[in-house]
């Protein structure tokens, strides 16, 4: 009998001593949330390993990823990893050109590019999306058109990608278009941007940023007026804005969108 006990006190003990030891490897594991906060695991910080990383997202990813820390928002808002990533869907071999505004490359979607159409005698808006394979209503809308009678007061049209194929292989241009009033990643099928449409693009450019350091009063309070409504930090702020392209109404959607986006992440 007194055998048995021991033996039996001794696989009680075997089973205690197993158990802590699962807690304990329990515990550990728990501590050691990958997190680019937790000082024990300092690969996230690292700004090499980081960029392997960033270079495989997309860029919804990309801009979130620049919304997490300070050093993750240093390498997601470099500029050859966000150029690689508006480029990577449409493999497309090179985008030349500054964009205007910050938040061009947070979009890459077909619509943000387009075909550069030289106006020529007998073009019509109807005969130009039949033969770019397109709706006239899309081609006025790119345009900023409210109707076809002043084409020949512009030197060239922007027409809508229909076909993402053409993007393959292909250089596009980033221009602001001063007619169409906008900035697209322009593909020209025959002959490169002249140079009139360089320096068109340039001064619009220079026009761009002379308009924003005068209003650069009226930025700071509508940053300090969505800081607050957003209860976040100014640097925070100053991104969704700025991915908003100065429109207060979208940046606040968006980062409700993140919040909502984060949240269901949380409990997935």
């Amino acid at each position: 009998m007194g055998c048995c006990g021991d033996e039996e006190n001794d696989d009680d003990l075997s089973s205690a001593a197993t158990t802590e030891t699962l807690n304990d490897t329990s515990s550990s594991s728990d501590s050691t949330t990958l997190s680019p906060m937790n000082s024990h695991f300092s690969a996230l910080a690292c700004r090499d390993t980081l960029r392997l990383i960033f270079e495989k997202l997309p860029i919804p990813d990309l801009a979130r990823s620049s919304c997490v820390c300070r050093a993750w928002n240093s390498v997601a808002s470099d500029q050859e990893i966000v150029a690689n990533a508006f480029k990577s869907p449409w493999k497309l071999k090179d985008v030349v050109g500054k964009p205007a505004s910050g938040s061009f490359w947070r979009d890459n979607s077909i619509g943000k590019f387009a075909i550069s159409h030289r106006i020529s005698r007998g073009d019509s808006v109807a005969s130009l999306a039949v033969k770019y394979s397109v709706q006239v209503v899309d081609v006025k809308r790119l345009n900023n058109m409210m109707s076809e009678h002043g084409i020949y007061s512009r030197e060239r049209l922007l027409i809508p990608i229909s076909d993402p194929e053409m993007l393959v292989g292909a250089t596009c241009y980033v221009e602001v278009d001063p007619c169409a009033k906008r900035e697209v990643a322009v593909l020209y099928l025959e002959d490169g941007p002249d140079q009139k449409a360089i320096d068109s693009c340039t001064l619009s450019q220079k026009n761009a940023e002379s308009s924003g350091a005068n209003s650069e009063l009226g930025k700071k309070r509508v940053l300090e007026s969505l800081r607050r409504s957003m209860q976040v930090d100014d640097a925070t702020a100053l991104y969704y804005l700025s991915i908003a392209d100065g429109d207060p109404r979208a940046a606040l959607s968006q980062f409700s969108q993140d919040l909502r986006w984060e949240s269901h992440s949380a409990f997935a």
